[in-house]
């Protein structure tokens, strides 16, 4: 059995479950919302899609007693983020509801991997983990698995390349304060800055700079004209729910606790990291240049500053 309890089946969620269904790589999903009707509608919309899915999936709304054998629960429940609003100003309203549902999870006898998507998902993720008291390896947020998606795509569309042919990650808070890994990026097996010498393009620099910036106010645009994001984001949650279920050992960019890794202490950043059915095997620590060391930091920084009235 490969059972994924959701809690949470607004825009996000659904969308996640939708992914799910489409991909077929699980057997169970359970749906679980506060507005119960909301949820058994959502399970019967899947159902009735059932017999198009590549693999039949048993799929039903349920209560926290289903999280008892389930392998993952994912959370997307929470205060969506509002035109203007950004991640780190739902703090402390998401923070509540998270140690809620978590108490709850935990109480029905959950021992699998929670994968976290509620915003701001970097310390939700870390609310989750010291509310569950869970080992930090079985407790992941979506982190920046999206915004490196979304770095990729804009990357490829810009050297006119297939955007799985480009290797290149943004870290540090899924929010403003990202950054992404220039000194890092590969095009295939050559590194970005040998592919720029070589195109001589003097709009290269401005370009890039311009992809990144567009990469971290994407969900900013997004939500501006339909006021969510979320097929994005729940394609993101297949794919890391499909490298636990399939132990993949893949490296993806999750939220993660940092000890004494990046030079961080007790705080969930992303990063890349090994993920296989226990969760994270291994936090991958990346040579960063200078520069990019001191906008990680000003990043952690930022977290540390929104997260003070929750972790007292």
């Amino acid at each position: 059995m490969r059972k994924v309890v959701l809690i949470g089946t607004g825009a996000v969620g659904t969308a996640y479950a939708y992914s799910l269904i489409n991909q077929g790589f699980i057997t169970d999903l359970v749906l679980i919302d506060m507005n119960e009707e909301k949820a058994r509608g959502e399970a019967m919309d899947l159902i009735h899609g059932m017999a198009f899915a590549s693999s039949n999936i048993d799929v039903k709304h349920g209560t926290y007693e289903e999280c008892s054998n389930a392998d993952i629960v994912c959370v997307t429940a929470g205060a969506n983020q509002k035109p203007g609003e950004t991640r780190l100003e739902l703090v402390e309203k998401n923070a509540k509801i998270m140690q809620s549902i978590t108490q709850k999870v935990v109480e029905n006898g959950f021992d699998g991997i929670f994968l976290i998507a509620s915003n701001p998902v970097d310390i939700l993720t870390h609310v989750c983990q010291k509310e569950s008291g869970f080992e930090p390896s079985r407790v992941i947020g979506s982190g920046t698995t999206l915004d490196t998606a979304r770095f990729k795509v804009l990357l490829g569309e810009y050297l006119e390349l297939d955007p799985r042919n480009v290797h290149a990650v943004i870290i540090g808070e899924h929010g403003d304060s990202e950054l992404p890994v220039w000194s890092q990026a590969s095009i295939g097996t050559e590194n970005l800055d040998k592919v720029l010498k070589r195109r001589n393009n003097p709009s290269d620099a401005e370009n890039l700079e311009q992809i990144f910036i567009n990469v971290k106010n994407a969900a900013y645009e997004i939500i501006n004209r339909k006021g969510v994001t979320n097929f994005g984001i729940g394609m993101s949650l297949s794919r890391i729910t499909k490298a636990i279920l399939n132990d993949e050992n893949s490296i993806l960019p999750v939220s993660c606790l940092l000890d004494n890794k990046y030079e961080q202490h007790d705080i969930y950043m992303s990063v890349p990291a090994v993920v296989n059915r226990e969760g994270i095997k291994e936090v991958i620590e990346l040579e960063l240049l200078d520069k990019e060391k001191s906008l990680f930091q000003q990043s952690a920084e930022a977290l540390k500053e929104a997260r003070k009235n929750i972790f007292k």
